[in-house]
């Protein structure tokens, strides 16, 4: 195959993979190539375009096998009634692809989805190929996550295991006749199924590697312990799923509901909500227009508040009429979700921040689990003041109205009635070369740690004095 042939797949195929969410590389088991042992690494961080917890960014090939399909999901542009350009690789092509792409540094790991040709344990068997001869042939130990069809039989779902870090089974979209209605070809049943066995599988490999980890073999005569084969590792990274956001009529209660269900039935390390995209030649049945992209980040930080935080689903939206936004169990698109949870319920406020447990800390507006954790470990020596929330770097304008402290105490402010429209993000002229989408996608949930050690009690710095008297001006406006 000439390299023309392979760099046009790679565009067609490339392009049809950037529908999937669910390629963030993160929980994988640390392996390398140090000593000239093998190929790739886990932990190193590249050029492209996937974002860990932690914020590293890592590089990932991502591409589909193949974009030809014989399901007609409404929704995808690549279902067998599109007409668009297709392609397809061969199973040495995607391995050399990935090979040569991480040899000139420009990856870490490997994202591998695939439409389905013949039958899902046909194109199921050809995906768990590739990821075989990577590791078995080329000894390849970077990032690999597999996008598994929840059709095909057990045993290949099995195999499909022991060579990537992450495994994801597509829920799809978020409610039973949902995915009735635009993808009558997939079963919700099978999808759980599927998800059921992973975690069993996943839930087993890590009891056997505990198991391992405990348990050491005494050979005699000198009584040294003997080292044991690992346990095998079946998928480190876990599972995640993708849900579609806007393509129906879905309300977010019941997308945070379907999505609590899921981290509680089968464990899932993520779910990834991606906002409906139109296609072309569209189904009437479709939406003209995709939703707001900020209501895909609502969702996300209510995922973190469900995952995180403490929050269960029905707090962050309560399901019914007359609760959410506008009373349609939505979102609101104006503020982040716990802000709005604690302006709707206010009498559990102010709290106190030398007092208060960490599952109350967790609620207030504006602090992250990483503040938390810090004012918990600071309040055993000394009274918090406002002062040192100033050196946590945490948002006063938005924290103060909810808390007391040693020098403070939000008084009559917290029932004031334009409180929320004080506390609101402000309208702000866009920039030229400003980026709405990203700036939209700023996380908002968490602060970020202090860059000093906090002062004593009761001599902060002449500077940081001026800057907190001039913050608190700011959070009275």
């Amino acid at each position: 195959m000439s390299f023309t042939t392979t760099q046009r797949k790679l565009a067609i195929l490339a392009d049809a993979a950037k529908y999937d969410a669910s390629c963030a590389s993160s929980g994988s088991t640390s392996r390398n190539s140090v000593g000239g042992k093998g190929i790739g690494s886990t932990g190193g961080s590249g050029i492209c375009h996937s974002y860990a917890p932690d914020g590293r960014c890592i590089s990932l090939l991502k591409i589909l096998f193949t974009n030809f399909c014989t399901y007609d999901c409404v929704y995808c542009v690549n279902r067998v009634s599109s007409n668009v350009p297709r392609a397809r690789f061969s199973v040495d092509e995607v391995v050399q692809l990935t090979l040569d792409f991480y040899r000139r540094n420009c990856i870490e790991g490997l994202f591998l989805s695939s439409g389905i040709i013949q039958s899902p344990d046909y194109t199921m068997e050809r995906v768990v190929e590739v990821a075989r001869v990577l590791r078995e042939e080329h000894d390849f130990r970077g990032y690999i996550h597999l996008k598994t069809i929840p059709d095909a039989s057990p045993e290949l779902l099995a195999r499909a295991g022991l060579y990537a870090d992450r495994l994801s089974i597509n829920v799809e979209l978020p409610t039973v006749e949902g995915l009735q209605a635009l993808a009558p070809e997939k079963d919700s049943a099978a999808i759980k199924r599927s998800m059921a066995r992973m975690r069993v599988h996943i839930d087993e490999a890590r009891g056997a590697a505990h198991d391992d980890a405990r348990t050491s073999v005494i050979s005699l005569p000198r009584s040294l312990k003997a080292g044991r084969s690992a346990a095998p590792r079946f998928a480190p990274a876990g599972q995640s799923t993708q849900m579609i956001v806007g393509a129906d009529a879905t309300s977010d209660s019941t997308i945070l509901q379907a999505s609590a269900t899921l981290y509680g039935a089968y464990r899932l390390r993520r779910v990834y909500y991606s906002a409906f995209s139109p296609i072309p030649d569209a189904s009437q049945r479709l939406p003209l227009r995709q939703p707001p992209l900020i209501r895909e980040h609502r969702l996300y930080q209510a995922d973190w508040l469900m995952r995180f935080y403490g929050f269960a689903h029905d707090e962050i939206v309560p399901a019914g009429p007359g609760t959410g936004a506008a009373g349609s169990g939505m979102l609101s698109l104006d503020m982040d979700p716990k802000l709005a949870w604690a302006l709707s319920h206010r009498g559990q406020f102010p709290v106190d921040l030398n007092r208060a447990p960490r599952e109350l800390l967790l609620r207030v507006p504006g602090l992250g689990v990483k503040a938390v954790a810090r004012i918990l470990q600071t309040r055993r020596v000394r009274r918090l003041r406002a002062d040192d929330l100033l050196r946590l770097h945490v948002p006063l304008r938005k924290v103060l109205p909810f808390v007391l402290l040693a020098d403070h105490q939000p008084g009559a402010s917290l029932d004031a009635a334009g409180l929320a429209a004080r506390l609101a993000p402000r309208a702000v002229q866009s920039d030229l070369f400003d980026d709405p989408i990203g700036a939209a996608a700023a996380p908002t949930l968490s602060a970020p740690l202090p860059t000093r050690p906090l002062a004593p009690s009761g001599a902060p710095s002449d500077s940081g004095a001026e800057a907190l008297r001039k913050e608190r001006t700011l959070a009275w406006a």
